[in-house]
């Protein structure tokens, strides 16, 4: 059965400002480059029919495909540009006008968060190169190919292959916004502000998955109640005194936060969050709050099912529907126009 599938990939994921305070790596064009074109020949090994990817000036994609062999057509989302978050929206919800059945981003959990807001139906293979990686996940970018092509082309099911993620949602004064793995209340910070978080300013925190071999604030939950993808509840804490928890705020750089309660969450319960303050989403600064001013946060199971590549890979495996050699690669895709 043929079948489409997206590769988004974030030029500007694991290359901001916060590498400067702290010891995170940056992602190379060129390293990304390389991951898009093993995810396509995964893809068009196992038959998916037709590649959608982001038409940026970096030319990501668009030239990790040029001259490179596969029975998959190349198609580009021209979706225009703001350099914002807006861009991955626009080209998640593209993809999905377009009818592909599977979105591979290559991201942080940022980048996966804006993927998931809008396109919280289409399954999702969301692969590191971001700087907080919680939710994205260290894998050979071939299988995850590979694993994304089973299910955009038909051959795994979808609920063999994936399960729906948690999200954090959150209500303020006139807007709503979801986050992937945390939503943070920072006092006296502002919104727009890349630097990695300062321990002493998190009043409060939503984890959606509460991870102790993490880095960034999931390790602050994952140290006192560890809450993984497949438990059905998040964590709640507020911060200011009590226990003192030494962890990773950012890769090599550590901080003191004291922890004065932590509660989990089931689904659909409310944890209130009140200004003065900042709500930071997935590690964005997004949402100002004034003196008084209250958010609502709940976990919920409702967001995109997430591929689990080797639970995917496995399942045709044992049912001898890999090796399958198919037609003959078509002409080579031709990137258009010279890199910039």
């Amino acid at each position: 059965m043929p079948g489409k599938a997206a590769i988004l990939a974030n030029p500007m994921s694991g290359r901001d400002v916060r590498r400067l305070a702290a010891r995170a790596s940056t992602t190379t064009h060129e390293l990304k480059r390389d991951l898009v074109a093993r995810i396509a020949l995964g893809l068009d090994a196992v038959g998916v029919d037709e590649i959608l990817i982001l038409k940026e000036p970096y030319r990501v994609s668009s030239d990790a495909l040029a001259r490179l062999p596969m029975r998959a057509g190349v198609r580009l989302l021209d979706v225009g540009l703001t350099h914002s978050a807006a861009d991955t929206q626009a080209a998640a919800l593209a993809a999905r006008e377009a009818g592909c059945g599977v979105i591979v981003s290559l991201g942080g959990d940022g980048t996966n968060r804006a993927i998931a807001g809008v396109c919280p139906d289409v399954p999702l293979l969301p692969l590191s190169t971001g700087t907080n990686n919680v939710f994205p996940v260290m894998v050979e970018a071939t299988s995850a190919g590979v694993a994304a092509g089973l299910v955009a082309a038909g051959v795994v099911p979808v609920p063999q292959a994936a399960r729906r993620c948690k999200l954090v949602r959150l209500e303020g004064q006139g807007w709503r916004d979801v986050a992937v793995i945390d939503a943070v209340l920072l006092r006296d910070d502002h919104t727009g502000n890349l630097l990695p978080f300062d321990a002493g300013r998190i009043a409060a925190l939503v984890l959606a998955r509460a991870e102790p071999a993490a880095v960034g604030t999931s390790p602050i939950g994952g140290y006192l109640d560890p809450t993984g993808f497949d438990d059905d509840w998040g964590l709640g804490l507020r911060c200011g005194s009590g226990r003192a928890l030494h962890v990773p705020l950012s890769p090599g750089l550590f901080g003191t936060v004291r922890v004065a309660a932590c509660e989990r969450l089931a689904p659909g319960v409310d944890f209130v969050m009140e200004g003065p303050g900042v709500i930071a989403l997935d590690g964005d600064r997004l949402h100002a709050l004034a003196e008084g001013e209250r958010a609502v946060l709940r976990v919920a199971r409702d967001g995109p099912p997430v591929i689990d590549v080797a639970r995917c890979i496995g399942w045709a495996a044992a049912r001898g529907l890999l090796g399958r050699e198919g037609a003959a690669p078509r002409p080579a895709y031709d990137a258009p126009g010279p890199a910039p």
